[in-house]
């Protein structure tokens, strides 16, 4: 069945009150981001409430969390899109639902989510998903086979604009369809919780000027993320007085990482405009920072650079489109442009490094107010065991599988 991991010696003592209901979610892996984050944030909150919590996936460096708190995490090759292999896994996750007595089956990504389809159908549990994005769907075959992430009895959409997606492209019934925002760590996510130390240290590091503005876009290097308008904002910007960290891990995509390298140096930018890795510490990267961008030229699913950057008292610049029209209230938190538009960029971090003190302090507070009010881990958790509990008090639909 797999290989279980549980913290202490031998399995977790088994603390739910009586009749608690188990939720096993299903996800590729546990390496690095969002879906994962999300993952963990849910089974902590599960154990917390009473109730049992499973993660299945492929292992990575974030099983050590669940570890940590007592959750148990069963490894199966759950990344594999190899028919074989994904019946192999729908056997091993039925015995797992049928041995540890578990209600809710939550598939997180498409390859998993198949087998637990199938698994949870033959063991009579609930099914639900989390649509986390708009998923490529070039062809019959590639809408096929992200179609499965609409067949919860319950469909969980990480923004309203997913939420019309997955309506829109694959017919789900919207009486289904849950929207619950992704959420923020507020506690970590706090410009009163970060020392002067941690900016000094990536200050140093990055070798930032005293005094300069920084104009910062963080997200891994793809072309979509949209660092390349950034650049030709940054020209039409034309000031010389200002840094700009594009900030992430190019995840072996050194092609693009050498094409920006030149666009760089062909707007002569180079002393404006520096590529820097991943950073381990983003809260106190968003302190250093005058204005946060999200430049992406398709729409952001949700957009989590925006949201982490508000609670920081950040000002926004994002493009106007997808989930960043829901996490940027435009002229209050930040501003939103036409994608792809570098005259557009500009003029926004031209307003955005002009605000005076005290408009920066307002927007700052208006920010924080409203990732606080909409977009926290607590709130995210909450929604999401609220769908779970509904779930559980409604009689499950039993359409075929085709």
């Amino acid at each position: 069945m797999g290989t279980v991991n549980s913290s202490g010696n031998g399995a977790a003592p088994d603390t739910r009150v009586p009749s608690a209901p188990t939720v096993l979610q299903v996800l590729p892996a546990l390496v690095t981001g969002g879906v994962e984050r999300g993952t963990i944030d849910i089974a902590l909150a599960l154990k917390a409430a009473g109730w049992g919590s499973i993660v299945a996936s492929s292992g990575g460096p974030m099983v050590n969390e669940l570890d940590r708190a007592g959750v148990t995490h069963v490894t199966l090759p759950l990344q594999s899109k190899n028919p074989f292999v994904m019946q192999g896994n729908t056997n091993a996750l039925a015995r797992l639902i049928h041995d540890s007595k578990v209600d809710i089956v939550h598939a997180r990504s498409r390859a998993p989510a198949w087998s637990a389809l199938r698994a949870a159908r033959r063991m009579d549990a609930h099914f639900v998903t989390t649509f986390h994005g708009t998923y490529n769907a070039q062809n019959y075959f590639k809408r096929r086979y992200n179609a499965v992430m609409a067949r919860g009895e319950r469909i969980i959409a990480i923004s309203d604009f997913i939420a019309r997606h997955v309506e829109e492209r694959y017919g789900a019934d919207p009486s289904r369809i849950r929207t619950v925002p992704r959420g923020v760590d507020i506690g970590i996510f706090d410009p009163a919780a970060v020392p002067a130390v941690r900016m000094i240290a990536l200050a140093t590091a990055w070798r930032l000027p005293d005094g300069m503005p920084v104009v910062m876009l963080p997200g891994r290097l793809t072309r979509w993320k949209g660092q390349g308008v950034l650049i030709d904002a940054l020209a039409e910007l034309g000031r010389a007085d200002v840094r700009c960290l594009i900030v992430g891990s190019d995840q072996g995509r050194t092609g693009y990482r050498e094409e920006l390298e030149q666009q760089v140096a062909a707007r002569n930018l180079g002393s404006v405009v520096h590529i820097v890795d991943h950073c381990r510490d983003m809260p106190a990267a968003y302190m250093l920072a005058d204005v946060v961008v999200s430049a992406s030229t398709d729409p952001e699913a949700f957009g989590r650079v925006a949201a982490e950057a508000q609670a920081m008292g950040r000002p926004v610049v994002a493009t106007d489109h997808g989930g960043s029209r829901e996490t940027v209230v435009p002229g209050e938190t930040g501003w939103l442009v036409r994608p792809g538009s570098p005259s557009d960029l500009a003029q926004a971090i031209r307003e955005a490094l002009g605000l005076n003190a005290r408009n920066r302090a307002i927007m700052a507070a208006k920010a924080r107010a409203h990732v606080l009010a909409n977009f926290t881990v607590a709130r995210m958790q909450e929604q999401t065991l609220a769908v779970y509990r509904e779930v559980l008090g409604r009689v499950k639909p039993a359409p075929p599988l085709t």
